[in-house]
């Protein structure tokens, strides 16, 4: 049930972000989901045990840095959202944990085996199948949401060094903090828009759904082995592939499906070699 509210979540989001995109860039979309992130955030710090103490942190640098690199990622993702289709987006996105499996060694000491490195090329071949180089041109958007998936990635890596001291919380909060700054400051130069009125409740989906699709998924994988919780993901790719269809008139692509299977049998067989 975690995992099927971080599947909506995840989706929701998708859906909010082409329709706010229609009149905001990705600055000023980051902004408004930051400031509402904060809000929701200081409440449930708020209404926790210790309050606004466990925000307290010696690695405020690890924080920000970690804040860039998943502002890089977001913006990316919303690129790639406005540019090519759902269904194509989420299966770039499967790549998320390969590139963690890639980098890995570089950043936490782990060992890249050959086994690691046969499963990574196995993703990087359903990646091809899904943006199809050849049949179609490969376009901003595609390359956008490999970047973005990389920049989760890195994200990743660096939450699980940061919450071997702070609290998921702590993350959470200078996270959102941190990327309203940064978006304030990139969004000022060109003017910040009102939203309409018709804007607003995609910009509180967005705002509420950026948290809560972690939330989700942190809570079934405190449930449940990643080697459940994982393949389960992988009902985004048909779950965006008929949204995609129904609301944008996108078509539905075997090699989509097909790609996607071959990037989450990677992603389960690198589960595996794990567990």
């Amino acid at each position: 049930m975690w995992m099927m509210g971080a599947v909506v979540s995840f989706t929701l989001m998708a859906i909010a972000g082409r329709e706010i995109l229609t009149s905001l860039n990705t600055f000023e979309l980051m902004l408004y989901r930051s400031v509402i992130g904060v809000l929701l955030v200081s409440v449930f710090i708020m209404r926790s045990p210790h309050g606004f103490a466990q925000v307290k942190t010696p690695l405020l640098r690890q924080h920000v840095l970690r804040s860039v690199v998943h502002y890089f990622g977001q913006n990316l993702w919303f690129v790639a959202i406005a540019s090519i289709p759902l269904a194509q987006l989420i299966a770039l996105e499967f790549t998320n944990p390969l590139w963690v499996a890639m980098l890995a060694p570089l950043l936490l000491g782990e060992t890249l085996t050959r086994q690691k490195l046969l499963i990574v090329l196995l993703g990087f071949i359903g990646v091809i199948i899904v943006a199809r180089p050849g049949v179609e041109p490969l376009s901003l958007g595609h390359l956008a949401g490999l970047l973005a998936a990389m920049g989760f990635a890195l994200t990743n890596i660096m939450t699980r060094k940061i919450t071997r001291q702070d609290r998921v919380l702590a993350v959470l909060f200078w996270m959102t903090l941190t990327q309203a700054g940064f978006s304030l400051v990139l969004a000022l130069p060109g003017g910040i828009p009102w939203p309409s009125a018709s804007l607003w409740p995609w910009i509180i989906i967005m705002g509420i759904t950026g948290l809560s699709a972690h939330l989700c998924l942190s809570q079934a994988l405190n449930i449940a082995p990643a080697t459940t919780v994982a393949p389960m993901d992988f009902i985004r790719l048909p779950i965006g592939a008929v949204v995609g269809m129904l609301l944008y008139q996108e078509p539905l692509l075997a090699t989509v499906f097909i790609g996607g299977g071959v990037i989450l049998l990677a992603n389960y067989l690198n589960l595996r070699l794990k567990a």
